[in-house]
Order: structure tokens, then C-alpha cells, then sequence
């Protein structure tokens, strides 16, 4: 275990882990999610995952690629546990974190419900309070992110605190209670009443609180 936490444990491996399980494959795709890493580090922390075998790395068409051995792959027993955890015994208040709001947006990317958009492309404009904003085409085969609207029609904005938006996300609240602490989606109504069925939440967000659920445990007379 010692030897294991040694080659595993710094601080930004499992996160970079997680990106590559989530399907990045070239370092700036990994650094998206991991906004905060520097890219030195986060050249360090992929070197030593290579020497330990965890992950490969090939020369694609546009650069480096990082891939997942067989090693690498059982760490995502790994990553769900440390995930489930931190949803399950961490406080989740968002109004009192530091937050990004990039490897949030990247997210939503990832976990688009591409069935449930409508046929055509459109673009959904992100303007969360204090930070610049961006765009999220949506088609029924792809989802980008772009810094601007890169000429399709925008019938949807998303606006308001990022702690509401990551409030929903997370699953710390519903998307009514969220729109109740500033969370608000503009548009048509058929668009805006969807909005919540184009994405499949973080995938720990069906996961309550500790505190929740030992509120319903009877005490001990």
C-alpha cells in the first residue's frame, strides 16, 4: 500500500486518471479538466504514470496521446471510490468553495443526452456571473465548447451564480431549487423547460449526503 500511494498519491495524479478515463487523450484535453494544474506539473505527473505502467503514450497525428494500460484501467475502482466518498462525507456547500468553471462546462460536454436534443444544431450561451463567456453547440452527434458562437442559432442562455449551476450538477439540489438561488435558463419555453434533459448529471450526483442519510437512523435510547 505504502509503494502504491507513493507512485499514485501526489497531488493531480488521480484527477489526471480520471480525465483519461473520461475519455481525454492529449494534454491540453487533460489540462481542460484539471484547470488548475501547471503544465510542468502536469507533464511531471504523466511522465511518472508512464513509468509506473498505468498509462502509455503513443505520437498520434497532432502530438502526444495518453492512453490507459490494463494497470491504469483498474485504477477506476480507484477514482469511483474516492469520488463516491467525497460526495458522500465532504460538505457540499458551493456558495463556499472555489470553483472553476471550466472543467464544469467540460463536463456538461461529456455527459450531453445527444437523443433528447433537438434535430437541429443550436448554440447555448453560458454567462455565469464573473467569468467570460462561452458557447456549447449542441448536435445530435457532437458536443463543443467554443469562446465564441461559432454561427448557429442561440436560442438558449444560461446565466447566473456558478454556485447554482454547480448546485444542480452535483446534485446538492434540484434544477427548481437551484433556479431558486439564481440559477436561470432564457429562451423559448420549449427549450428552456428541456434544458435539464439534455445532460445526464456528474456521475456521482445520485449519491446523497452522509448527513441526510444518518438523520433517518434511528439514536439509541
Amino acid at each position: 500500500m505504502a509503494r502504491a500511494h507513493e507512485a499514485l498519491g501526489g497531488r493531480w495524479t488521480l484527477l489526471i486518471v480520471r480525465e483519461i478515463l473520461c475519455g481525454s487523450r492529449r494534454f491540453n484535453d487533460i489540462r481542460r479538466g484539471i484547470p488548475r494544474v501547471s503544465r510542468t506539473v502536469l507533464s511531471e505527473r504523466l511522465q511518472a504514470l508512464v513509468l509506473v505502467g498505468a498509462i502509455a503514450r503513443t505520437d498520434g497525428a497532432h502530438g502526444p496521446e495518453y492512453a490507459l494500460t490494463e494497470a491504469g484501467q483498474e485504477l477506476a475502482t480507484l477514482v469511483s471510490a474516492l469520488g463516491t466518498w467525497g460526495q458522500r462525507w465532504l460538505v457540499r456547500e458551493p456558495a463556499n468553495e472555489d470553483l472553476d468553471l471550466e472543467p464544469l462546462l467540460v463536463d456538461m460536454q461529456r455527459r450531453v443526452c445527444f437523443t433528447a436534443l433537438p434535430k437541429e444544431p443550436f448554440v447555448v450561451r453560458f454567462k455565469v456571473r464573473g467569468h467570460h463567456e462561452r458557447f456549447m453547440l449542441l448536435k445530435r452527434t457532437e458536443a463543443s465548447l467554443c469562446h465564441q458562437n461559432p454561427g448557429f442559432p442561440e436560442p438558449v442562455c444560461v446565466r447566473g451564480p456558478l454556485a447554482a449551476l454547480v448546485a444542480w450538477w452535483r446534485g446538492d439540489r434540484s434544477f427548481v431549487e437551484a433556479q431558486r438561488i439564481g440559477l436561470a435558463i432564457d429562451g423559448p419555453r420549449p427549450f428552456t423547460r428541456a434544458f435539464p434533459k439534455w445532460f445526464a448529471l456528474y456521475p456521482f450526483a445520485h449519491i446523497g449526503p452522509a448527513a441526510r442519510e444518518t438523520e433517518r437512523v434511528p439514536r439509541a435510547l
